[in-house]
């Protein structure tokens, strides 16, 4: 019994050598062969594309700007005085000219009166001495001296009525008023705040953009803006360019103007805004990812037969996603926008979306 069991130890001892010094020999031979599969077919690569058809490519300036009124003022009195009446209300909109506020004048209005009377008497001995002048009954001397006294009155009363002028209050402009900060019978001085006037139709829009468009955006350049959660896009127009750009910013400041027909815009708000400062209709564009830039120029891979190829490409227009191609590729082409890192020419590809 104990030599059968020594025979078949020494039996499996010598399976289990053989074993392991056939393994290597064994699996080389199959990861060889799995190798040779699979180079005998190259696998192909997943990609995306995009077929090129002619379409408007725009070059867009992007900026952020403010919305200001086109007038504004704070309404005040030019001089110290007690209100003695209030004319327009709150929020109302008033016309240029129209009379808003007045403060008490009976001391200067009395004054008036009184050069008035002495106004007129004058001008009564101004005319009898005329008269008499003309008939050689009074000397030049004493006609001047009349004449003289007559025009004294008369600068006071303009500058009497210059005074009267500033204690009140008139609209500058055609606007809506806001909000009231005095009331009748108030002490007033040329600091106190009476109302804001603003005029909202039409608006401006202050941007700035970089300073190597300074050229390029002119008067009269349009662009479009929006405004923080609304979807809608509002059409305006530069007018006014400043003439010197900021050295810190290296910036130059733009304003537009947009004609605010139904006031639905309060000046105040933030916006996005679009200069479109070229335009072509019927460019061949391609999305900025597919183009790899060389020393010699720019390449695209395109997809012909299944397999990627590489075909050099002239550009022209460049925007932040899309680029014009000049020459190299052709309406219809289908060009690959992704995957580009992996694939060399005459590489299988596949197609996974358009």
């Amino acid at each position: 019994m104990n030599k059968k069991l020594k025979t078949i130890l020494w039996v499996l001892v010598s399976v289990i050598v053989v074993g392991l010094i056939a393994y290597p020999k064994v699996k080389g031979f199959f990861v060889n062969k799995d190798s040779t599969n699979m180079m005998g077919a190259k696998q192909s690569v997943a990609v995306k594309i995009k077929v090129i058809n002619p379409g408007v490519l725009r070059e867009i300036i992007k900026s952020s700007g403010t919305i200001i009124p086109d007038e504004e003022v704070d309404l005040s009195f030019e001089t110290s005085g007690k209100i003695a009446n209030i004319y327009f209300k709150e929020g109302s909109y008033v016309k240029k000219g129209e009379l808003l506020a007045k403060l008490i004048d009976d001391d200067l209005q009395a004054q008036l009166g009184k050069l008035q009377i002495q106004e007129k008497l004058a001008q009564e001995k101004e005319s009898r001495q005329r008269i008499l002048l003309a008939k050689e009954a009074v000397s030049q001397e004493s006609y001047d001296q009349v004449k003289t006294d007559l025009q004294g009155i008369e600068s006071e009363i303009k500058i009497l009525r210059t005074r009267i002028i500033k204690t009140q209050v008139h609209a500058p402009f055609d606007g809506k008023i806001g909000l009231r900060y005095v009331s009748e019978g108030a002490f007033v001085n040329s600091n106190t705040l009476v109302a804001k006037l603003v005029k909202n139709k039409p608006l401006k829009i202050d941007f700035s953009i970089p300073e190597k468009y300074s050229g390029i955006v002119q008067q009269g350049t349009n662009l479009q803006f929006k405004i923080e959660e609304v979807e809608k896009w509002y059409s305006a127009k530069v007018y006014a360019i400043e003439p010197k750009i900021d050295p810190k910013t290296r910036t130059i400041a733009v304003r537009a103007i947009y004609d605010n027909a139904n006031e639905e815009i309060k000046p105040g708000r933030f916006v996005s805004i679009e200069l479109v400062i070229r335009e072509k209709m019927d460019a061949l564009r391609i999305p900025t990812e597919a183009v790899i830039p060389e020393m010699g120029g720019e390449r695209v891979f395109i997809v012909k037969n299944g397999k990627a190829e590489s075909v050099s490409i002239n550009i022209g227009l460049r925007t932040a996603e899309e680029i014009e191609v000049i020459s190299g590729i052709q309406p219809g082409d289908s060009v690959i926008i992704s995957g580009i890192m992996q694939l060399r020419p005459g590489m299988p590809v596949a197609v996974v979306k358009e």
